[in-house]
């Protein structure tokens, strides 16, 4: 598997992504789904990866800088077929990885808190992130769970 950053101009991503988006909005009430558009993640402060299994698209995962010290994991998602395969365990390795090259001292997230993503709760906790309460612009919301690492 090859993980790289994305300039989100290519037609595979803007697939996957509008189907990230479709989940997420089937999943969540609008006033809770903070999924970010194509438009949103094309901003000087995210970075985009994509996954590839030779020339197949296999998952996306993005890092938004909310201050010198504080980054926030944005638009996780594994292509359906790809599921289980540690897909999201790369993506999740690469942005941590380079969260601490770019010395943030807390690498944060938010998540549905429905059964739907389950899998996510168990991933994150699997490297180490813990519940926290909302950080940046987010507040309390039931539909949804926040999480953090603290780094070093």
């Amino acid at each position: 598997m090859l993980i790289r950053v994305d300039d989100l101009r290519g037609p595979e991503i803007a697939t996957l992504l509008q189907v990230h988006l479709d989940h997420m909005r089937g999943l969540s009430p609008p006033e809770s789904t903070h999924a970010l558009d194509l438009d949103g993640l094309r901003t000087p402060d995210v970075t985009f990866w994509t996954a590839w299994r030779d020339d197949l698209l296999v998952g996306c995962g993005a890092l938004k800088e909310l201050d010198a010290h504080h980054g926030e994991i944005k638009s996780m998602h594994t292509a359906l077929a790809a599921r289980g395969q540690g897909v999201a365990a790369a993506i999740l390795k690469t942005i941590m990885d380079e969260a601490e090259q770019r010395a943030y001292r807390r690498l944060s997230l938010e998540t549905g808190s429905m059964d739907g993503f389950r899998a996510a709760h168990r991933l994150y906790e699997r490297f180490g992130f813990s519940a926290c309460a909302p950080f940046g612009d987010y507040v309390e919301d039931p539909n949804s769970i926040f999480m953090t690492f603290e780094i070093g």
